[in-house]
């Protein structure tokens, strides 16, 4: 297996589509036998996909990322961890441990927080007349 993590100065980097180093980490038997890192240099999501299928990894575990480069991966084969954040050697442990998703690695303001309070019907909404324009007093 092939694990792809975008990184920066040690940690997962915030925003793939714009991220220039990937680390790539496989592992057999559940030991990793070998990683090296890579530069990106495309920035369109289509060839930016283009090159990371290149190399190829199993799973990208990464910051944000745009749609569009996340379907062209999804689309290639590559599954995709996205909203991760936090030092690359324990995001990778909690990898390996299956505890990844458990919300200590999710990025702060994580869409997927609102998209769910959304969905439920919890929202933020704002009072109907906190905007209206206020009458004046004589």
């Amino acid at each position: 297996m092939r694990i792809a993590i975008p990184q920066w100065q040690g940690r997962v980097s915030p925003v793939f589509d714009v991220a220039s180093n990937l680390l790539l980490i496989d592992f057999e038997d559940g030991r990793e036998v070998r990683r090296r890192e890579v530069t990106l240099t495309a920035t369109d999501p289509v060839k930016r996909a283009e090159q990371v299928v290149q190399f190829p990894p199993d799973v990208l575990i990464c910051g944000a990322i745009s749609r569009p480069l996340e379907v062209a991966l999804l689309s290639a084969g590559v599954r995709v961890i996205s909203h991760i954040c936090g030092c690359v050697e324990e995001v990778l442990t909690a990898f390996r441990d299956d505890a990844l998703t458990d919300g200590a690695f999710t990025m702060p303001g994580c869409c997927r927080r609102r998209q769910r309070g959304r969905r439920a019907g919890r929202g933020r909404r704002r009072k109907r007349d906190a905007h209206a324009p206020q009458e004046e007093k004589p």
